[in-house]
């Protein structure tokens, strides 16, 4: 049986269901003509042994899987490939055992083998990187599409992505192993590894279960011998490339001979004698990477031998060099997100692994300093698979992602890591080399990379609002410490699940601590001092404390949330002791438009109050618009319109909003004003801080308005992804 062809039937053709006694106990997905790609425990259960198992699977251990709209009912019998058996473990790095019920954890993959070919009608399915703005869909172990989950990604947190279920049936583990089917874009995008949900009953207004899926790119680096997988079909830019092969490639022996070592290289059959043109650009269209793969080979096979980028060319070679230089144009157009091979990209990766002094977010604003929109990434590796997407500007000869090698090597050197900065050099010379890169031009930006530092080092100034004295590796004004907690609440807003980040200026984001059962404030704040002990160095700049909420939780109180008075210190008060915001989870496309609105008229912005006069809905949303330029907004109302008001300025796009928890009226919006009143808005989270320890200070006066003062605060340095109506990338500063 083969289904009827629809949206999802290249996720149809390569489902596969995983069995033991009979009943399916985990799903797979098809990834080249035999071999299954799912999760590690998916096998164990196949097999009956413990989930974390980690002994490798013999021969001897067959596992059932069927292909359930293939050839329903039809048991195959598949075995563990060896080499691509990664178990569970509860680091990156090492092999120690996973703690039940800890999550993330990493690796959870294997490859399965079938014993024969698969029945006919069967493909291997297309795989891309995920995308926030898509919603996925996973089938459970059966492959019956009633149960279908559907789920829209909410934050990277490497090696796994981090889903809200947005509706279909009830997740449950036979969901594992499953490819995450991305139906607009018509490919898989991660696959299913673990669920997260509440233990009681669903209460109305609960946030949704949480689905973990595991990234392409965490499968690509765990695997590194699985063959290149397919992507959906290219269309734009063929034709193109088929013209300028046929400028190269002179001859048929000089197509076949390519052909052949591409598809070896793809780990893809060969056409033989059959091979042309067109079945050399569909091999390469119709693998990951294959475009640069085919211009990696293309490159060793000219004709005309020799180097076409050599800067000694005789006479008459300047026709050979134009035709190459047609070629990766075309390329280009057809995969503009691809110019490393498979091996240079995992090369890459490797290195990139012991690289912690740059942080991802900064190093593309260097690199990117006129993106209008910076794409949201959530470490180095992403950082690169980012930058791999953008072509050479006029005037900058070195490509944007060669120019992010350098200057991580660069920060790695400053901090006196040779390795890996020299293999990280080396890389760079040899990419450049095979791309056509004039090596002079590298050398070049490496000098005046340096050059800036030197400079900085010796005082350029800092930016306005920048602590004194404090300079980063790339030149630029050093950016406090922050811990970032994604909270949570249930429908009583008294309980909460929650991950804590941390991040430090030329660092990477790291996730820090994750809790999935549900606990009190007073544990919350534990563990941001937990966090702050163990994750954050906070000299000389204190950190800054980040509570994201979902629009509907921004009345929570969490700035005076302390912790119990449980050892010497006493309680640990954030608010006091650090500065502490909400930031909202939400924002729509029609926010963030005005969220850069706002920013562009920052330097001449107003302050604005809204009252117990704007407590309407539509009369509120009448003053934001009329002043579309005000930054900052003072809430003075009664508490309960709090709300209301704040997710107005919210879908305005509104940076900062200051208001007191509990008192209103014509005195507290002086107060405020004036506190806001001729600081940069850099400098508003210290003052409100500020403003809260006098009120601590002064037990005797409970009028201080330092008192439940609270602070939305969404300024530029914090500048949202380009995401809505999706949820934020926690990890974005």
């Amino acid at each position: 049986m083969i289904t009827d062809a629809g949206p999802d039937s290249p996720l149809q053709l390569s489902f596969a269901s995983v069995r033991h006694g009979g009943q399916p106990v985990g799903a797979g997905v098809l990834v080249s003509e035999r071999l299954v790609l799912t999760c590690a425990h998916v096998v164990n259960s196949a097999l009956g042994r413990g989930r974390f198992a980690q002994e490798t699977p013999g021969y001897g251990d067959p596992v059932t899987v069927r292909l359930p709209h293939v050839a329903a009912g039809r048991d195959l019998t598949a075995h563990v490939v060896r080499e691509m058996w990664v178990p569970p473990r509860a680091k990156a790095v090492g092999s120690d055992p996973v703690v039940p019920g800890s999550l993330p954890y990493h690796g959870d993959l294997a490859v399965l083998e079938l014993a024969a070919d698969p029945p006919a009608g069967a493909a291997p399915a297309p795989f891309l990187l995920h995308n926030y703005g898509n919603e996925v869909v996973a089938l459970w172990a059966s492959g019956n599409p009633l149960p279908t989950v559907r789920a829209v990604p909410r934050v990277s947190a490497p090696p796994w992505i981090a889903l809200d279920v947005s509706g279909g049936a009830q997740v449950t583990e036979g969901f594992s192993g499953g490819p995450l089917w991305d139906r607009e874009r018509q490919a898989v995008v991660g696959l299913v590894a673990a669920v997260h949900r509440d233990p009681g009953p669903t209460a109305p207004g609960a946030p949704p279960a949480t689905m973990y899926a595991i990234s392409v790119p965490a499968i690509e680096a765990e695997l590194p011998t699985l063959p290149p997988s397919a992507v959906p079909t290219a269309r734009r830019g063929v034709q193109q490339l088929l013209m300028a092969l046929e400028r190269v490639l002179k001859g048929r022996e000089a197509v076949l001979a390519c052909e052949e070592r591409l598809a070896a290289r793809l780990g893809r059959p060969s056409a033989g004698p059959a091979a042309d043109l067109e079945r050399l650009a569909g091999l390469a269209v119709s693998v990951r990477r294959g475009i640069p793969e085919l211009l990696d080979l293309v490159r060793d096979h000219v004709p005309y031998g020799g180097d076409p980028y050599d800067p000694h060319a005789r006479p008459g070679r300047y026709a050979a060099r134009d035709d190459w230089e047609r070629l990766r144009r075309a390329a280009r157009a057809v995969r503009p997100g691809e110019s490393l091979t498979t091996r240079q990209r995992r090369d890459l990766s490797g290195l990139l692994a012991h690289c912690t002094r740059t942080d991802p977010r900064a190093l593309l604003e260097c690199v990117l300093p006129h993106a209008p929109e910076l794409p949201a990434v959530t470490g180095l590796a992403d950082a690169m698979d980012a930058l791999e997407g953008f072509s050479s500007t006029a005037g900058a000869p070195v490509p944007p992602l060669l120019q992010g090698v350098v200057r991580i090597s660069a920060d790695e050197r400053a901090a006196g890591a040779l390795y890996p900065a020299e293999d990280l050099d080396a890389w760079v010379e040899r990419v450049a080399a095979r791309s056509g890169v004039d090596d002079a031009a590298v050398s070049q930006f490496r000098a005046d990379l340096a050059a800036a530092e030197v400079s900085a080092a010796c005082g350029r100034p800092a930016a306005p609002g920048a602590p004194a004295g404090r300079i980063n590796g790339a030149g630029e004004p050093a950016v406090a410490p922050r811990v970032q907690v994604e909270l949570l609440p249930t429908a009583t807003g008294r309980r909460f699940t929650y991950q804590i980040w941390a991040w430090a200026d030329r660092q990477s984001h790291r996730l820090a601590l994750v809790r999935d059962e549900e606990a009190g404030s007073e544990q919350v704040v534990d563990d941001i001092r937990r966090v702050l002990r163990t994750e954050v160095r906070e000299d000389p700049e204190t950190a800054l404390v980040e509570y994201f909420l979902p629009a509907a939780w921004l009345g929570l109180e969490v700035d005076s949330w302390e912790s119990c008075d449980s050892d010497e210190d006493g309680p640990f008060a954030p608010g006091i002791t650090r500065r502490v915001v909400v930031r909202t989870t939400e924002r729509s496309r029609e926010s963030y438009a005005g969220w850069k609105q706002r920013t562009a008229a920052l330097p001449h912005a107003k302050r604005l109050v809204l009252d117990q006069r704007h407590t309407d809905r539509k009369v509120a949303r009448a003053q934001l618009e009329v002043h579309r330029d005000a930054g900052t907004v003072i809430l003075c109302c009664e508490p309960h319109h709090h709300g209301t008001l704040l997710r107005q300025c919210v879908q305005a796009g509104v940076h900062t909003v200051l208001w007191h928890r509990a008192e209103h009226g014509e005195r507290i919006a002086h107060d405020l004003l004036a506190l806001v009143e001729g600081t940069d808005h850099t400098q508003v989270p210290e003052a409100v801080r500020l403003e809260r320890a006098k009120a601590m200070a002064e037990p005797e006066s409970a009028s201080h308005h330092g008192r439940r003062l609270s602070l939305l605060y969404d300024a530029p340095d914090h500048r949202p992804p380009q995401l809505a109506p999706d949820a934020w990338v926690l990890t974005q500063p």
